[in-house]
């Protein structure tokens, strides 16, 4: 161990390179679809050696200095972000026609852009630097900070934050319900990273960052298990949901010619026969994905009509649509992606519009700067949508549920923003990843859905076009679900609607009170040698 560690430190020039790039592109084994956590303690070990031998000459300016830090991370970062989002292009090759020319952009452009916060994250850890195991907690708290703000800054993309590796099944999930996602990143660096100390002079402190990591391994398991096994099994019933995963393929989407098809399959799985028949008068909510529709709802009176023919007396339509604002300006209408909320006699009873919209995808940031840039093209790229003005909760006779579209639900912090507003009993995400095909990106997506859904204590419902939808309790624990790349539908009933967690009263106060504390013990290691040298 002593001697590849030796060899890593020593490392550099193309050798570095490569090695930086292909341990990060090897942690994203722990990601989903492969979920093997352990990718991650051999690629933040050989971080922590790569750093130790970016020292770079006393002698010359700060920004010198740090460069040979920033570059490891800007490398660790990039073969982290290629491979964990290469799958972005497969939603270029839906209209390759047109779009071909952007997969560059979205395979290698957007990687590099995320890489350097993770370029920042090793300068920061570096000007800390220590031997010992002050050098983990200072790796740990450097990457808590800068994932942290990965989802806020430039409207924010935390998606594939550290965090989701250490919890690949509910039982390793249930943490985040204390300390929300960003403190599993800063527990998951600090564990990833221990093996490296393996090389270190044995002594006490050494041995108290190991035992740590352990007893952090020891407490994020033992957690999962008591929470699991406390929750409850279940109660009565407290409201019937039906979700709709039609599978159309996004070549068909928009595709005039298929929207007739396209509704009749929605209308036609909204009728299948329940395998158990609903009492009389019984209530149940239906759940249609993201832009389920493909045209303008509202301009079809005739479609209303055959919705309500479609629905069940006492059933609820909640459907994933386009809406169309006509507003002051006639020639220039808003368009909305939303969910509206519909009456078994055909009535939209309420609708709420997505507020966090998808950079490239659904809207072009500073487009007319772009154009007058003469990148015009990337105008043409799919979008057009307006924001919503604000999100909240939408109350039906049942159930409060929060609706949250698309990727919205990856933003754990600004979910908190819309509970303040007014409490949930559960979470509808409607989606449409077809754009993406049998990637990694859907199995992602929903990994973080239910981390997020996890963290509140509240279940989730989730209609996915192509999937992957589900339906699961507040503790994970899925009740039934449509894997990707199938049609069909969900029929099941909520219990036990919500379970009060740390996370959904004291929100980021925890994972900032054990942010402050790593950072200490980082600084106090780095004073403390640097007084034993003078």
């Amino acid at each position: 161990m002593k001697r590849l560690a030796a060899w890593v430190m020593l490392s550099d020039g193309w050798r570095r390179a490569l090695l930086a790039v292909g341990a990060g592109a090897f942690a994203t084994l722990a990601l989903p679809p492969y979920n093997v956590p352990a990718a991650g303690f051999v690629s933040f070990t050989l971080l922590v050696w790569m750093l130790d031998g970016a020292a770079g000459d006393p002698g010359r300016n700060p920004v010198a200095r740090a460069m040979p830090a920033f570059r490891i991370g800007w490398l660790f970062g990039f073969g982290y972000f290629v491979a964990g989002l290469w799958w972005l292009g497969a939603a270029m090759l839906v209209d390759a026609g047109l779009f071909v020319w952007a997969i560059p952009i979205a395979v290698l452009v957007l990687p590099a852009i995320l890489a350097i916060y993770w370029a920042l994250a090793t300068t920061l850890a570096r000007l800390v630097w220590s031997d010992g195991p002050g050098r983990i907690f200072a790796l740990a708290g450097a990457f808590a900070l800068v994932e942290y703000l990965r989802g806020i800054l430039f409207t924010g993309f935390p998606w594939n934050e550290i965090g989701i590796m250490v919890a690949p099944v509910p039982l390793l999930m249930q943490s985040v319900a204390v300390v929300g996602l960003h403190g599993l990143t800063l527990a998951a660096v600090l564990v990833f990273a221990a093996p490296a100390l393996v090389v270190d002079r044995p002594d006490r402190s050494r041995n108290a960052a190991i035992g740590l990591a352990v007893l952090l391994v020891f407490l994020h398991v033992g957690y999962g298990a008591y929470r699991l096994w406390g929750a409850p099994q279940g109660s009565a019933a407290t409201v019937a949901v039906r979700v709709v995963q039609p599978d159309i393929a996004q070549s068909r989407k928009w595709d005039a010619a298929e929207a007739e098809s396209i509704f009749t399959k929605l209308l036609a799985l909204t009728k299948v026969p329940a395998a158990t028949p609903r009492p009389a008068g019984a209530r149940r909510l239906v759940i249609w994905p993201e832009s389920s529709v493909p045209f303008i709802l509202t301009e079809r009176p005739d479609a209303l009509a055959r919705i309500a023919e479609a629905l069940s007396p006492g059933d609820t339509l909640i459907a994933g649509l386009t809406r169309l604002e006509e507003g002051t300006d006639l020639a220039d209408p808003r368009i909305y992606n939303s969910i509206d909320v519909i009456s078994d006699t055909g009535e939209i009873l309420d609708a709420r519009d997505k507020v966090h919209l998808v950079p490239f995808g659904e809207y072009i940031p500073f487009e007319g700067l772009l154009r007058r840039w003469g990148l015009g093209d990337l105008g043409e790229l799919p979008g057009g949508f307006s924001a919503g003005a604000s999100q909240g909760t939408i109350a039906l006779d049942v159930v409060k549920f929060l609706p949250l579209i698309c990727y919205e639900i990856i933003f754990q912090d600004e979910v908190a923003d819309h509970l303040d507003r007014s409490a949930a009993d559960v979470i509808v995400n409607v989606t449409n990843d077809a754009w993406f095909g049998h990637t990694p990106g859907p199995y992602q997506h929903v990994r973080q859905a239910q981390l997020t859904s996890i963290a509140y204590g509240l279940p989730l419902i989730r209609s996915a076009n192509t999937g992957i939808s589900l339906v699961e309790d507040a503790y994970g624990r899925p009740l039934q679900g449509l894997s990707l790349g199938s049609a069909g539908v969900i029929d099941t009933e909520l219990t036990d609607l919500s379970a009060a967690t740390i996370f959904s009263k004291c929100r980021n106060l925890p994972f900032l009170c054990f942010l402050a504390i790593t950072w200490m013990l980082a600084c106090v290691r780095r004073l403390s040698m640097r007084a034993l040298i003078d």
